[in-house]
């Protein structure tokens, strides 16, 4: 990654303002926290700043509070700075402030080494809007500023954007991790390299498909938006979810494939249903054979043994988005197939997407594969090709 890191920066008794994303899942009755791992993945930044003597001070978000207070959204409802203190070891104090006086003078009193999380960033329309009010005043509680939440750098916020036109800003390891590992894999992967993509809508990952094409040696199609290439290529696809309006683009993708010499996978067989629902009935059945009244909600297992057979000589896979409606167990069987594939492999392996890190994390798979990356609208863009603003208004190496 051309961007500088906290490594090159001294931030001995420096208070540094680190854009953490803190977005965690959290059980909306009690407020716990059922997946730590957004706040375990910033530890090592957060740990180096402490040990070269920096005031730490965390800015995240929570939720979609839409620029309002909304008490469940509260880091301290949630606990986000308890659970991060019982990580570090250290105290954790939560500010009931983002910016303003109180939240300056709560930074200007912090010793080298302490820690505080400012109060949901979002809670302020300003923030989305990249006000340069709001920048100026979240740089304000900062001498540098750090920038290790991926999952937001592909939004133009005051929090990941407007502060660095105030303050030095620089890379976090985690950001540092995920672009090195995203940028390797486009530009100079170990071969065959292959691309599984999952997901519900064709229309959202035209860009990343088109992108992909020009550097992968083989692509995988899972999930809804596999129903329309299906139907592009003339499958009766039942009841299932399709974008008619993306059928000529779908066709385009196949040929593109096709004249680049680049083999397309497709599912061969699939288990439908006639609801989307955990009770509803289901069957496996042949792509050649889905009844009309009925929809494809998951791959099926010949299809899961032609998907592994194609990756186990890669040496280099990515996969964004399930292969199946994998929020219901019983639909999430072909996505864990193709988990359980990836980590066998004796390959780099990366993993990004909500839905598949969280099934990932569920089976308890994440051990084994080489990244599982924390931003999924971000992975997803930079797969695309895009320049996410959040690193552009980093700090270039010398």
């Amino acid at each position: 990654m051309n961007k500088m890191t906290i490594r090159d920066i001294d931030g001995q008794g420096k208070r540094v303002l680190v854009r953490v994303d803190f977005n965690v899942p959290f059980d909306k009755e009690t407020g716990r926290i059922l997946d730590d791992s957004r706040l375990r993945a910033a530890l090592p930044t957060i740990q180096y700043l402490r040990e070269h003597g920096a005031r730490v001070v965390l800015c995240s978000h929570l939720g979609r509070p839409k620029g309002k207070v909304v008490e469940e959204l509260r880091m301290s409802r949630v606990g986000v700075g308890d659970r991060l203190s019982e990580l570090l070891g250290a105290p954790v104090h939560t500010l009931y402030h983002v910016i303003g006086p109180k939240a300056v003078e709560a930074t200007q009193a912090l010793k080298p080494g302490e820690v505080i999380l400012l109060e949901n960033v979002r809670f302020f329309p300003e923030e989305e809007a990249n006000d340069p009010k709001m920048s100026h005043a979240l740089a304000e509680l900062a001498d540098i500023y750090v920038d290790d939440a991926f999952g937001t750098a592909h939004r133009a916020h005051a929090s990941t954007v407007g502060i660095a036109s105030y303050l030095p800003a620089v890379a976090g390891f985690l950001m540092e991790k995920e672009i090195d590992y995203l940028d390797k894999a486009l530009t100079n992967p170990a071969r065959p390299f292959a691309a599984i993509i999952g997901g519900a809508k064709i229309s959202t990952k035209i860009g990343v498909l088109r992108n992909l094409l020009s550097r992968i040696d083989c692509l995988i199609v899972g999930g809804g938006m596999a129903s329309t290439l299906l139907k592009a290529n003339g499958v009766d696809v039942g009841e299932s979810l399709v974008e008619d309006d993306q059928l000529d683009t779908a066709r385009d993708l196949m040929e593109q494939a096709d004249e680049k010499g680049i083999p397309l996978f497709l599912p061969e067989d699939v288990v439908v249903a006639d609801r989307i629902a955990e009770d509803a009935l289901s069957e496996v059945a042949s792509v050649d054979d889905i009844p009309q009244d009925m929809r494809i909600v998951d791959v099926g297992p010949d299809t899961v043994a032609s998907f592994r057979e194609a990756v186990e000589d890669c040496m280099t896979v990515i996969w964004n988005g399930p292969l199946g409606v994998a929020e219901y167990p019983a639909f999430a069987k072909g996505s864990l197939g193709m988990a359980e594939a990836l980590a066998s492999l004796n390959a780099t392996t990366i993993v990004g997407g909500g839905e598949t890190v969280a099934l990932i994390h569920d089976a308890g798979l994440e051990d084994k594969f080489t990244h599982v990356s924390t931003g999924g609208g971000a992975s997803l863009e930079y797969l695309e090709g895009k320049t996410l603003p959040g690193v552009a208004a980093l700090m270039d190496k010398k």
